[in-house]
C-alpha cells in the first residue's frame, strides 16, 4: 500500500459541487489526530460579531492547531463545518483555497441553530493523519 495520504474523486460519481474531495485513503499505520471543533477567537479571547471575520479567525486557528503535532494542511483528511447562519462561500472559498491549494480534504457542512456560545458563528472540526 502506498505509505502516503491519498485523494480522489472516483469516475463512477458526480464531480463534487464544492472544493472538497469524495475519498481521502489513509495508510494503515497512520497516526489519527481529530481537534476540537475551531472557532472565530482571537489570542485575546475576542470573539468579533461579522461572520466573515469569524471565517478568517477560524482559518487562522485551523492552521495553527495542526502545526501544533508538526501536521500542516497535506495532514488534514476530513473538515466538518458547523455554521448559525448563511455561509458566504466566496469569502470562505478564500480562506478556504489559501489554505489548502487545490489538496482538498473530505468536507461536510451543517447549518445549526445555535453553537456552544451564542455569539459563536462558525465552527470548524479538523480530521488530521500522519503516516509514519
Amino acid at each position: 500500500m502506498n505509505g502516503k495520504i491519498t485523494r480522489k474523486n472516483p469516475v463512477t460519481m458526480p464531480t463534487p459541487v464544492g472544493n472538497y474531495t469524495h475519498i481521502t485513503r489513509i495508510p494503515k499505520e497512520a497516526d489519527l489526530f481529530v481537534t476540537s471543533g475551531q472557532i472565530g477567537v482571537d489570542m485575546k479571547g475576542d470573539i468579533p460579531i461579522d461572520f466573515n471575520a469569524q471565517v478568517k479567525n477560524t482559518f487562522i486557528n485551523m492552521k495553527h492547531v495542526p502545526e501544533s503535532e508538526a501536521l500542516d494542511e497535506n495532514n488534514i483528511i476530513k473538515v466538518n463545518i458547523w455554521a448559525t447562519e448563511k455561509i458566504d462561500w466566496d469569502y470562505l472559498y478564500s480562506e478556504w483555497d489559501g489554505l489548502f491549494g487545490e489538496n482538498y480534504p473530505a468536507m461536510t457542512i451543517g447549518y445549526i441553530s445555535e453553537l456552544g456560545l451564542p455569539e459563536i458563528k462558525i465552527e470548524i472540526e479538523l480530521w488530521a493523519a500522519k503516516p509514519e
